[in-house]
């Protein structure tokens, strides 16, 4: 058994089927507590549970909304939940999404993708690197995956296809996920000298959930691994980039189904 059990901590789990809880779901089995931080206590606090029966140690940390202050609060409470616990990977999974064409798109709205989607994220990464450049490289007898990668932590954002390219009715939504992209090289190449691993992902496609396929109602593209993402399949990646040693690591990784659309 390792000596210490690490860290990993999600925000934004959505309705539990989706990356959020895919993503905690794996790195539960592979050895760490999770954390999970986000709105709705109600799937929360299932998704603990659920975790908690599986055999791993999971605790909830639900949030009234994704202020700096209430992000700042969710960690001062996970790290008084298990004090010896390094916090070795953090995974921000929140968004707020608008899909309008501009001139519906209201002021409330805009500020809303705005706390959500910019002034979250950076609250997040602050809060999560502080606690990196406190430990030393991670060693093996931790129990995580990196082991020997010569890291102190990992840092993922996860992005979409409005990360990269705007369209007809994603101004407020993909001015959100721009700045998340462009927090994420910034952060990459100023802690990477700390070897602190820091990426992101752009999720081109649709991700199979059980609100997807609610408003498809479509069992044939259920189905078909070739043209939809799977939770569990992107969970797969990010554990991948947490398990990069630091002689090759990723910043970006895109990720779509085999017949979506470039």
């Amino acid at each position: 058994m390792p000596s210490v059990r690490p860290l990993f901590v999600v925000a934004g789990i959505g309705d539990g089927s989706g990356t959020g809880a895919a993503t905690a779901r794996l790195f539960a089995r592979s050895g760490y507590r999770v954390a999970l931080i986000s709105r709705g206590p109600e799937y929360l606090n299932k998704l603990a549970t659920e975790l908690n029966q599986a055999g791993a140690e999971a605790a909830a940390f639900p949030l009234n909304d994704y202020t700096p202050a209430s992000i700042k609060s969710a960690f001062v409470s996970i790290k008084s939940h298990w004090p010896s616990s390094p916090l070795r990977v953090a995974v921000f999974n929140a968004g707020y999404g608008v899909w309008k064409p501009f001139l519906d798109i209201t002021e409330d709205e805009v500020r809303e993708s705005i706390d959500t989607n910019i002034l979250a994220a950076f609250a997040f990464a602050r809060a999560a690197v502080l606690e990196f450049t406190k430990l030393e490289l991670e060693t093996a007898n931790e129990g995580g995956v990196a082991g020997n990668a010569r890291k102190r932590g990992t840092l993922i954002f996860t992005g979409a296809t409005a990360s990269i390219r705007g369209n007809t009715t994603t101004s407020a939504f993909s001015a959100g996920k721009f700045a998340i992209r462009a927090l994420s090289q910034s952060l990459a190449k100023e802690f990477g000298k700390q070897n602190i691993h820091v990426a992101h992902s752009i999720i081109d496609g649709t991700i199979i959930t059980d609100r997807t396929k609610s408003q498809r109602k479509d069992p044939s593209w259920e189905a078909n691994q070739d043209v939809r993402l799977d939770p569990n399949s992107i969970a797969k990646s990010y554990l991948h980039l947490a398990e990069q040693d630091s002689s090759a690591w990723a910043w970006e990784i895109d990720l779509r189904p085999a017949h979506e659309k470039w």
